[in-house]
């Protein structure tokens, strides 16, 4: 329910309002953006139930299959690419469908997660959309990163502010939900820095592996060992995730390429293998990202006990190995160092090679933390 997904979140609370059926008015167009993890995605499924479920013979079952992703008036975008949404993510999906009357709601409802992807192409067939939309369409933005969007599209929607989960809820419900240790738990959810689905996906699965792969590369830099940071453990965490990927797209295709025919099978499986490479591209990607993050708040802990407090370490599990590391490095060198990982995290949008990538930052690390 709408009122469970907005229950920590007064601003989207208040703004929404009187958006709800049936005595409210929905705008055409709302901006959902908060960090990841706060719960946009939850409330923006939730207020499309709310729109297309008014007015259903058996409103229950309209909400439920929007929940569920089958509702016909319900669409729900992602970016296709790596790092991008492409002006085909949007074109056929949104635009043109948007013109279409509804099939069996009062509404049509879109969902475009990862908004701040746009390309200038995209967001420009998409701002005629926002301009003059039909009176029966609503579109929902989702974004981590307002900031990166066009001000243009920006503009043309009502923002509704997610406010990030405190660690300590993350972390208890880590334990009460998943049955994460106590331990773990509160470090991943100090270093997620509020994205609740980073925690997660850092404390089960291959989450410890990754843990100990940007670990490993981290501390060898500190204590000057440039021949053991390869970055490759982190390369193979990236790989695995990759191939995990591609392999569920493969799955899905075959599964659904079983009751076409010879001439719609034939198209439908050369789709699906331009998708699983976008879609492993997409995984190896993050995989590699949230690699980055944790050798930067690595850094910035060893950073934070060279200034005598402890108490804000986020590896908080690992609080030995990080005072160990702060006997090696200043504070201002930790800084400075995580200053470059970060900097080099936005180069992954580039599509660089990430073995030339990891060296070349291993090399600019080193001699910063070693001046």
């Amino acid at each position: 329910m709408l009122d469970d997904a907005l229950a920590r979140h007064p601003h989207a609370r208040a703004v929404l309002a009187g958006a709800l059926p049936p005595a409210g008015v929905a705008s055409h167009a709302y901006l959902f953006h908060g960090p990841a993890g706060s719960g946009k995605r939850t409330a923006a499924v939730e207020l499309a139930a709310a729109l297309l479920s008014d007015g259903s013979s058996d409103p229950a079952n309209a909400a439920q299959r929007v929940r569920d992703c089958v509702h016909p008036d319900f669409t729900r975008v992602a970016p296709s690419g790596a790092a991008l949404m492409i002006r085909s993510d949007i074109d056929e999906p949104v635009v043109s469908a948007a013109t279409r009357t509804p099939f069996e709601a009062r509404r049509r409802v879109f969902m475009i997660e990862r908004a701040d992807t746009m390309n200038d192409e995209a967001a420009n067939r998409l701002l005629k959309t926002l301009e003059e939309p039909a009176s029966f369409v609503h579109l929902i933005l989702l974004t981590d990163h307002p900031a990166a969007m066009l001000p243009t599209i920006v503009s043309r929607c009502q923002p509704v502010r997610f406010e990030a989960a405190p660690a300590r809820q993350i972390a208890e419900q880590m334990q009460h939900q998943n049955g994460i240790p106590g331990d773990v738990a509160e470090a991943c959810a100090r270093l997620c820095l509020g994205d609740g689905e980073l925690a997660l996906r850092l404390a089960l699965g291959e989450g410890e592996l990754l843990r100990a792969a940007a670990q490993t590369y981290t501390r060898a830099l500190i204590a000057g060992e440039l021949h053991n940071a390869s970055g490759q453990l982190l390369i193979e965490q990236s790989n695995v995730q990759k191939q995990r990927a591609i392999d569920a797209v493969n799955e899905r295709i075959s599964r659904e390429a079983e009751v076409l025919g010879d001439r719609d099978r034939r198209r439908h499986e050369r789709e699906g293998e331009t998708a699983a490479k976008r879609a492993g591209r997409r995984a190896g990607t993050q995989t590699l990202d949230d690699g980055l993050r944790l050798v930067s708040l690595w850094l910035r802990d060893v950073a934070v006990v060279s200034d005598g407090l402890p108490a804000l370490v986020r590896n908080s599990d690992r609080a030995a190995a990080i005072a160990e590391d702060a006997q090696t490095v200043d504070s201002a060198h930790a800084r400075a160092a995580a200053e470059i990982v970060e900097e080099t995290r936005t180069m992954l949008a580039l599509n660089p090679s990430e073995p030339l990538l990891l060296d070349a930052l291993a090399s600019r690390v080193e001699r910063v933390l070693h001046a």
